[in-house]
Order: structure tokens, then C-alpha cells, then sequence
């Protein structure tokens, strides 16, 4: 039995009174594709930004290859806060690709894909060059790269923010909505390169989406989050054509019946 490269372990977080994720219990596997779906508030971008260390659970454990996200072990051999440079160990194992790009205008794309192997992880500049002309030829940038960002569309920012986030080599991308900001005539583009690279590599990825036919041809298994909890999961055929809960069932058919 393959042991899983994510472990959430009865994960609670609460911002103020409220209480966004009610014991999250999920195992992600190496090179699995997970797709979490549901309404507007029902905690699928907080599950990522937990595993980013962008927010801290209030309760509860993260793992990432076995190793406790967000607490590490002092000389006494006791569990003790997880200080910076643990934190940094680990997340390097993780990418993410947000919403709205989050690329540093005065930087061409290809000085963006090279600055965070050559100023946080100390790497070659040369090696790193090469790998950033690789990264952006693999999402079909190869003949953007001195162009800047307000050179690009939508998609094609969306396509640069997903080679930076592959320079770090990942074993788990995470992707937050990326095509909830783009032009509807966009979106197809970006799509097509998350596709590409799960059916290429071997990264895990979770992917909180709204298309649901992606979600039907990509994910090996998709869940429902509802106010906070899971509410159903499995197969991406049996969840979005076959619902069994009522919740899931319902949301199905407003989302069908809104777009």
C-alpha cells in the first residue's frame, strides 16, 4: 500500500467565530489528482492554503512526506512550533498557482520564473535559466520570454504562473480556481495545459475547481465539500454524474442551471 505524500488529520480552522473546516480527514497519494468541488464558503481554498503554510489550522495535523507540517521536534525530542526554516523545507515540496497570477509587473517572464531558485533556494543562475526556458516552452511560452507581463493575455499569465511554480520541481502543485479570473475565451487554454501536465508527470495536484467536466476528465477522484466538512468523495463518474447525497445532488443542479 502506497503511504500517502499529504495527510490531513482532523483539521479544524475557525477564522474569529467562524468556523470554516469542521475535522478534515483526507490522504492525498503520490501522483493522485484530486479535484474539490462545492459552494462559496465551504472551505476548498482553505484546505490548499493550509498545506501552502499561508494559513495555520487551529487544530489538528498536516504531513508532508511523514514529516509534521507545522511542528517540529526540539533537542528534548518534544513537539515544539515549526519555526521558519522547517517550514521552508517542506514547502519546498509544494507548489501553487493562484487566482490572479500574482507575476511582478517590472520582471520579464522569464526573470519571474528565475527568481525564486536563484534568490531563495542560492541555485546557478545559468541552470536556472535553462530550466526556466524549459518550464515556459512546457506551457507553450517559449517565445514570450523578454516579454513582460502587461505584454500577455490572461491565459498566458495564468500559463507563466504555473512554470514558476514548476521550477521548484513539486511532488504536489495546488491550484486555486485558476481560471475563475480569465475571459471565458481563455480558459480552455489554461485548462489544456493542466491537462497536459497530469497526464506528463507524476506530481500529486488538488485542484479546487467549478469546471466539473475538467474535473470529470482529469481528476481520479473528485470530493464535495459542504460547510466545512467532506461531504462525499470518490470516483470523478460516480460523484458528478451519479451524486448520492442530497447537498451534492442540489449543488449540481444550481451549478448547471447558473452557467
Amino acid at each position: 500500500m502506497e503511504e500517502p505524500i499529504v495527510q490531513y488529520k482532523d483539521i479544524h480552522k475557525s477564522f474569529g467565530d467562524v468556523e470554516v473546516l469542521k475535522g478534515i480527514d483526507l490522504d492525498i497519494l503520490p501522483g493522485e489528482k484530486v479535484a474539490l468541488i462545492g459552494p462559496s464558503g465551504s472551505g476548498k481554498t482553505t484546505i490548499i492554503r493550509l498545506l501552502m503554510t499561508l494559513e495555520q489550522p487551529t487544530s489538528g495535523i498536516i504531513e508532508v512526506n511523514g514529516r509534521n507540517l507545522w511542528q517540529m521536534t526540539d533537542k528534548k525530542g518534544e513537539y515544539i512550533e515549526a519555526d521558519d526554516k522547517h517550514l521552508r523545507s517542506i514547502r519546498g515540496d509544494i507548489g501553487m498557482v493562484f487566482q490572479h497570477f500574482n507575476l511582478f509587473p517590472h520582471m520579464t517572464i522569464l526573470e519571474n520564473c528565475m527568481l525564486a531558485p536563484t534568490i531563495v533556494s542560492k541555485k546557478d543562475k545559468n541552470e536556472v535559466r535553462k530550466t526556466a526556458l524549459e518550464m515556459l516552452d512546457k506551457v507553450g511560452l517559449s517565445d514570450k520570454v523578454e516579454l513582460y507581463p502587461n505584454q500577455l493575455s490572461g491565459g498566458q499569465k495564468q500559463r507563466v504562473a504555473m512554470a514558476r511554480a514548476l521550477m521548484m520541481r513539486p511532488k504536489v502543485m495546488l491550484f486555486d480556481e485558476v481560471t475563475s479570473a480569465l475571459d471565458p475565451e481563455l480558459v480552455g487554454e489554461v485548462l489544456e495545459v493542466i491537462r497536459d501536465l497530469a497526464k506528463a508527470g507524476d506530481m500529486a495536484m488538488i485542484l479546487v475547481t467549478h469546471e466539473m467536466d475538467f474535473a470529470l476528465d482529469i481528476a481520479d477522484r473528485v470530493l464535495f465539500l459542504n460547510e466545512g466538512v467532506i461531504e462525499e468523495q470518490g470516483d470523478p463518474r460516480e460523484i458528478l454524474v451519479t451524486p448520492k447525497s442530497a447537498r451534492l445532488k442540489d449543488f449540481l443542479v444550481r451549478f448547471t442551471t447558473n452557467r
